[in-house]
């Protein structure tokens, strides 16, 4: 009975980099967590283990959110532990550099089906359980490549340029019924997103951000704490973009 009582979120892509630090803010916050990973279980057992000895409930799950029966396993594993979740952070994503001309259809596909089907698949089954309380808040993680398109990005463009226009959609069609969707979209963040970019290229982006550094992980964790608490309750289908003043 205490466990139904309890906050509970699925932030999927969360054994490192951005995702992590969402759930670490959120159980700071007072939420158990599902932490969702693809391969990489080592690191996300060492998130779980970050979250319980905050106080709070965890456990992870391994399932590609490419894979929609992945997702309806992962659900089942929820539901089995712990009944529904109240948030879910869509924040499972990939990215790949080149040229339209040298991207491969199954490039194009890897990221469209991460970046966009996971994202679909795992509303779709949070949503069973938030439509039938009328409560629940979804966060989708965009990018501001998605605003405004970016060179060699156009397969992570197109896929960031769709989040943002699911969140706007999906708020219209269930922000009556209670449950609130917002986005975020983040500029250049230091995680090992970047890693596959020289540094000409990350030091081009440091150059044209007035803020003249790249974002930490913590500052977009703490602005989906922000939009998950009551404080942001307001916001509803809202594009909140953490730049640094990339684009204004």
């Amino acid at each position: 009975m205490e466990i139904m009582k309890r906050k509970r979120a699925l932030i999927t892509g969360s054994s490192r980099g951005i995702g992590k630090a969402i759930a670490l803010a959120l159980a700071k916050e007072g939420y158990d967590c599902v932490i969702n990973c693809r391969e990489k279980e080592e690191e996300a057992a060492a998130v779980v283990s970050q979250i319980r000895d905050m106080g709070r409930l965890a456990f992870y799950i391994k399932a590609d959110v490419r894979n929609y029966d992945d997702v309806s396993m992962m659900f089942s594993e929820i539901e089995r532990q712990f009944g529904s979740i109240e948030v879910l952070v869509n924040n499972a994503g990939v990215a790949v550099s080149t040229l339209i001309q040298d991207c491969s259809f199954e490039e194009w596909k890897r990221v469209m089906d991460t970046n966009v089907d996971g994202m679909f698949s795992c509303t779709q089954h949070a949503l069973k359980h938030m439509l039938d309380k009328k409560e629940g808040v979804i966060i989708n993680m965009a990018s501001v490549w998605g605003m405004v398109g970016a060179a060699m990005e156009i397969p992570y463009s197109a896929s960031k340029g769709a989040v943002i226009a699911f969140t706007k959609a999906l708020a219209k069609e269930v922000g009556f019924s209670g449950i609130r969707v917002n986005c975020v979209a983040p500029g250049g963040v230091d995680t090992d997103m970047l890693s596959p970019l020289s540094k000409d290229i990350i030091d081009e982006v440091i150059g044209i951000t007035p803020a003249g550094r790249l974002g930490k992980p913590e500052e977009i964790a703490d602005l989906v704490a922000f939009l998950v608490s009551e404080k942001g309750e307001f916001f509803q289908g809202q594009v909140i973009s953490p730049n640094g003043g990339l684009i204004i």
